[in-house]
């Protein structure tokens, strides 16, 4: 399996120019995957080391050989955890590349596309239990509409919630296809297909509990950057990038950022770009997937 096949990582270039590497420096890729941005990352190092995370076991096919690197079989908000494991305290750089791999949207058995038929299943990892159809057999309907509704971002989520309930009553979901005739219902004519991805969303981002597992990775980059040290994360969807960006601006998740007696921001991060920056023309040409991609840099105060 080549990483081609596996994933074409997006902004290769951009997200390596960002981690400013050291040669003899220590690295950690919190999104192994298919090993694009990894295998990059490599060339440049001479005496320095790379962390490859991944909790999905499909991307130990994709581990490179060299003593440069070592692969984490582990989430990534377990990241200083697993760093301690290895005896290694600081690094010079981390990224992260966040979202769903085309791997894994492509193997119709992962229950993560539209366009295939399958079980609801939707787990980034076999060892999780959780999967989308305990989800939508379970769920009471007010959980399910805040999690249509905040994490899927659509209008009519208490309505589809609803659906679900008096559906699963006559039927319990099982497979894609099945909760689609449901979908189809209330999808906007014309943007069927953008309504589906955006349900799946809800689903994925619930079962993988992925939008606390940002905010406990994010947290802990702080404590294992290096001074100087660069954080560089891409993220392809508004929650996600709403979270990274707050974060790097203000050190927290909500609210205003701190200041001290003199008026001087209290933060451990300092954006390095001002805005996030997005895939060129020819890649967005080239790789349909980056046109949501946004990138964000940031060092260690």
């Amino acid at each position: 399996m080549t990483d081609q096949v596996y994933h074409i990582p997006v902004m290769l270039h951009e997200c390596i120019d960002g981690l400013a590497i050291n040669p003899n420096g220590i690295y950690v890729d919190l999104t192994f995957g298919g090993g694009g941005h990894s295998k990059e990352i490599l060339k440049h190092l001479d005496k320095g080391h790379l962390y490859g995370f991944d909790q999905d076991a499909d991307a130990e096919a994709n581990i490179p050989q060299s003593d440069k690197f070592t692969f984490v079989p582990a989430n990534f908000r377990d990241l200083k955890r697993y760093l301690r494991l290895y005896g290694v305290t600081q690094v010079d750089g981390i990224l992260a590349d966040l979202g769903i791999s085309s791997h894994q949207i492509d193997e119709p058995g992962r229950g993560f596309s539209t366009r295939f038929d399958g079980d609801l299943d939707m787990r980034m990892s076999d060892a999780m239990s959780l999967t989308a159809k305990d989800v939508l057999n379970t769920y009471e309907e007010s959980r399910l509409h805040k999690i249509f509704g905040i994490y899927g971002e659509i209008k009519n989520a208490k309505t589809l919630a609803q659906a679900v309930v008096a559906q699963r009553a006559l039927t319990p979901f099982s497979t894609i296809e099945g909760f689609k005739l449901v979908l189809k219902k209330f999808a906007p004519r014309g943007k069927e297909f953008k309504y589906f991805a955006q349900v799946f969303q809800a689903l994925r981002i619930e079962v993988n509990d992925e939008m606390k597992a940002l905010e406990e990775m994010l947290l802990q980059t702080v404590e294992v950057l290096k001074p100087e040290g660069r954080l560089v994360v891409m993220s392809y969807h508004s929650l996600e990038d709403r979270l990274v960006k707050n974060f790097i601006a203000k050190g927290k998740f909500q609210g205003e950022v701190e200041k001290d007696f003199y008026g001087n921001l209290i933060r451990p991060l300092e954006p390095v770009t001002r805005k996030a920056v997005t895939a060129s023309a020819e890649e967005l040409a080239a790789n349909n997937r980056s046109r949501s991609a946004k990138l964000r840099i940031a060092k260690k105060i």
